[in-house]
């Protein structure tokens, strides 16, 4: 099987035509056959849950906790990206503490933005990580666990 493993794909809704198509996550890295290889971002197999405002999609790699998740190491991951919605384009990534068990979640406290998302694993206990949003556009350096 070729990859992407795992991918996002954005349609116009208009044409029906696919706007833009994008590997979620790395995917395998570990098998000596690749490690010479400089390839592309290969997705991975999982199901993460996606968060949808006007112009980002938020989209974690999935955790090992979610049912039918295959029993690989490089089929979930520990990132959680924002996306620009118009291009696919990465534009902030934070890495979590574990993947992603659900869909994230976005409120405003005190003129603030944040987003919550549920992580853990069969090796990491369920909680919630805050991540709270600049003014502008979220990056790694905006993000702060709370």
């Amino acid at each position: 099987m070729k990859p992407p493993y795992g991918r996002i794909t954005a349609y116009d809704l208009r044409s029906g035509s696919t706007a833009w198509v994008a590997a979620n996550g790395d995917g395998p890295r570990n098998h000596p056959l690749l490690k010479d290889l400089n390839l592309p971002p290969l997705g991975v197999p999982n199901r993460p849950a996606p968060l949808l405002t006007k112009t980002l999609l938020f989209l974690g790699e999935g955790s090992n906790a979610v049912i039918g998740t295959p029993q690989v190491d490089w089929a979930w991951g520990k990132k959680f990206r924002a996306y620009d919605k118009a291009t696919g384009k990465v534009i902030a990534e934070v890495d979590l503490p574990s993947g992603t068990t659900g869909a994230p979640m976005t409120y405003m406290h005190k003129g603030k933005q944040y987003i919550v998302i549920p992580i853990g694993a069969r090796d990491h206990p369920a909680e919630f990580v805050a991540l709270a949003l600049t003014e502008t556009k979220p990056t790694t350096a905006g993000a702060e666990r709370r």
